[in-house]
């Protein structure tokens, strides 16, 4: 029997963890034309994710419907444009959390 077949997460922390999602994006606004996909990953893939930009400083938003769309671009493509109204959502929140809009 997989860990995977427990019907509810709380039976079971692992299912909960393997289920986690995360994908990181970097925007240069004199760089690149779109923000871009700079990792994505799904369980431990995704702790790691989010580790990395704890660390670093980078706040984090939970959004699982983006994470969801946003995991089926491949790394190192841009989003594509049906996402820049809710990537720019995002953005306007993270450059708000850190009070530092670009100019």
């Amino acid at each position: 029997m997989s860990d995977f077949q427990a019907d509810d997460p709380e039976d079971n922390p692992q299912r909960t963890l393997y289920r986690r999602k995360a994908v990181a994006l970097r925007y240069q606004r004199n760089q690149d034309a779109a923000p871009r996909v700079t990792a994505s990953g799904r369980g431990l893939i995704a702790e790691t994710i989010m580790k990395k930009a704890r660390e670093a400083g980078i706040t984090l938003m939970e959004d699982p419907d983006l994470v969801n769309l946003l995991g089926q671009v491949q790394v190192g493509e841009t989003i594509p444009p049906t996402l820049y109204k809710a990537v720019a959502e995002v953005l306007a929140y993270v450059y708000r959390m850190n009070k530092s809009f670009p100019v």
